[in-house]
């Protein structure tokens, strides 16, 4: 399994924007539709990766524990689904079922939305402040697929503690490591 880091988007972009189908709902979604009050997280995901699977019980572990006080939630899936059929949006759906997703979860079939975040793998996490600006992006933590390490979600966890109570967040950030998108 191959393993891709975050490209680390610089801190203080906005977060750009999107129009993107849900495979959830069947509704066409923007970044405004899922920001929350105090801030959003923005995933980058996909139903057949090794780290996602990995990380997928946090993940959410973290959006139950943080929707709640004013953080927005959105998966975004920008596979190639003609050469990794795996990932086409009907699948997409059935991974968010099973997984009891309570976020939507976008079909990126251009790959616009990853170039534009600068996505490079599966999981890519990225915070924004209530200002839309990025805060935070990297990885969940130190724990991957057979490293022993537990899953803890501590990297991200203590950005959006920053953000909900209005705290500075480390710049030092890690990125994450996982899947490389795959690309058209």
């Amino acid at each position: 399994m191959a393993q891709t880091p975050s490209n680390m988007l610089p801190l203080g972009t906005i977060a750009p924007d999107f129009h993107l189908r849900d495979t959830n709902s069947n509704e066409y979604k923007t970044f405004e539709d899922c920001k929350g009050e105090k801030g959003t997280v923005v995933m980058f995901i996909c139903n057949h990766c090794p780290f996602v699977h990995h990380v997928m019980e946090e993940v959410l572990k973290v959006v139950n524990d943080y929707r709640v006080q004013g953080i927005g939630f959105v998966a975004i899936s920008s596979n190639d689904v003609v050469k990794y059929p795996q990932d086409a949006p009907e699948l997409m759906t059935e991974f968010a079922f099973e997984n009891g997703f309570e976020f939507p979860y976008l079909f990126d079939e251009t790959q616009e939305v990853a170039k534009a975040y600068d996505a490079a793998c599966t999981p890519d996490f990225y915070l924004f402040d209530n200002q839309n600006k990025l805060v935070y992006r990297g990885q969940l933590d130190d724990s991957r697929p057979a490293n022993g390490i537990p899953l803890s979600g501590s990297d991200l966890r203590s950005a959006i503690d920053g953000v909900v109570t209005n705290r500075l967040i480390n710049p030092d950030q890690k990125p994450s490591i996982g899947c490389n998108i795959k690309w058209n």
